[in-house]
């Protein structure tokens, strides 16, 4: 990660709170981010984040990307990110895309088909007559 999107990036991130327990020291933000980004870039399991690439663990990284998201993280930077393309005019909205579950449908449309019927009449036996039947009745 360049360190012109981190300076973006760092301000927006809450402050760790007080250890509740001794234990191993924090992964740094930095490398925890750049951890969520190997993940979701690469699609492979939290669990199995490689260790060598110095991210800290996959779970470390999961609680991270957790509490950044509950914090508002990634709704900031997104906002951040909008004005600073913006004002360099790098913003092309002909390429953009109303999402239909964010715009509602003026009024509905016609219906599909005919009603059905609600009666409570069987529907008729394309297997034997209506004689055949009542002449095995037991009830005479």
């Amino acid at each position: 990660m360049s360190d012109e999107l981190w300076s973006l990036i760092e301000p927006l991130l809450p402050e760790p709170g007080p250890k509740q327990v001794e234990g191993r020291p924090r992964v740094p933000d930095r490398q925890a981010l750049c951890g969520i980004l190997f993940v979701l870039h690469t699609g492979i399991q939290w669990e199995y984040l490689p260790q060598e690439l110095g991210f800290g663990s996959g779970m470390t990284c999961w609680r991270r990307l957790a509490a950044w998201n509950e914090a508002g993280v990634w709704d900031a930077l997104h906002l951040v990110l909008l004005k600073k393309l913006r004002a360099a005019k790098k913003l092309d909205w002909s390429r953009a895309v109303i999402d239909s579950s964010h715009v509602r449908a003026a009024r509905r449309g016609p219906k599909a088909g005919p009603a059905r019927s609600t009666a409570h009449d069987r529907a008729a036996s394309t297997t034997s007559s209506p004689t055949a039947r009542a002449s095995r009745s037991r009830c005479r």
